[in-house]
């Protein structure tokens, strides 16, 4: 257990550590955390940190009380749009994906749909550019992207993407109530 402090310090934060990580360093940290699993979680625990380890990735979970966790629920909302528009733009969009924001909005310029997908997500953005780097932003700012080229804004996306695809996926609609739903 080498980097208890490093740990700490990105989990708590709510960021993640990927084993994809472009940061050998972190890569370094993930490896550690893989190695010794058991004693980091039984370290954080005493804090009353949950070490939580997904398809290469390890986060920090907490109990929560219900209202809470509706707020999280609230929060998501926006990741189901980005999504949206990353899987319409990539149907293969994943951990391990490399993307630049050249290449997208080239892409969103020959497709009203991705066009439109992209407006009505960053409606106060002026132009394409502007609201893929806010996407990109978002997607790096949680830890599920990270810049490989400023020169190129190429972005890699981490293992941790996994752990928003998964929740949004286990979102659950009956179809009974679907029609029961505001919009």
């Amino acid at each position: 257990m080498k980097y208890t402090s490093d740990v700490f310090q990105r989990l708590s934060r709510g960021q993640f550590i990927s084993a994809n990580s472009i940061q050998p360093a972190v890569r370094a940290i993930y490896n550690d955390i893989e190695d010794n699993e058991k004693e980091y979680t039984d370290y954080f625990a005493h804090i009353d940190f949950q070490l939580e380890g997904g398809d290469g990735y390890y986060y920090f979970a907490r109990n929560e009380q219900k209202v809470i966790t509706e707020n999280k629920l609230r929060s998501l909302l926006v990741w189901i749009d980005y999504l949206d528009f990353l899987t319409s733009y990539d149907s293969t969009f994943g951990a391990g994906t490399q993307f630049t924001l050249a290449r997208m909005e080239v892409r969103v310029g020959s497709d009203v749909e991705l066009k439109e997908k992209l407006s009505n997500i960053f409606d106060d953005k002026p132009s394409t550019h502007d609201k893929l780097l806010a996407l990109a932003n978002a997607l790096e700012s949680q830890g599920f992207a990270e810049l490989v080229s400023q020169e190129e804004s190429m972005y890699q996306v981490t293992n941790a993407y996994r752990y928003i695809t998964h929740i949004i996926d286990c979102i659950n609609i009956d179809e009974e109530v679907k029609d029961e739903i505001p919009e």
